[in-house]
């Protein structure tokens, strides 16, 4: 059992080393990167990008409507995400 809490414990760990960006946008979407901590990155699929459930089962946590948009094929453990802005009514 003490295993199993060490692995725990290192779970924890490595959800707390995962990094946020600030979020930054152009006139359409708001966007972000995540850096992951190496024992979390090998989990990232290398075949698609990840969807919400994915992404948040690694420990990403972010508010719901974020997309896992590009690979970032020099440092995979940085993914991208971005979301939609509100359409801002003409008047």
């Amino acid at each position: 059992m003490p295993e199993l809490a060490a692995q725990a414990d290192g779970a924890i760990t490595s959800h707390k080393q995962i990094y946020y960006s600030d979020k930054y946008d152009n006139e359409e979407f708001e966007y972000r990167h995540v850096m992951l901590p190496k024992d979390i990155a090998k989990l990232v699929p290398k075949t698609h990008l990840m969807s919400e459930s994915e992404w948040k089962n690694l420990g990403v946590k972010q508010s719901e409507g974020w997309v896992h948009y590009m690979i970032h094929e020099p440092e995979r453990p940085i993914l991208l995400f971005r979301h939609p802005l509100p359409k801002k009514t003409k008047k």
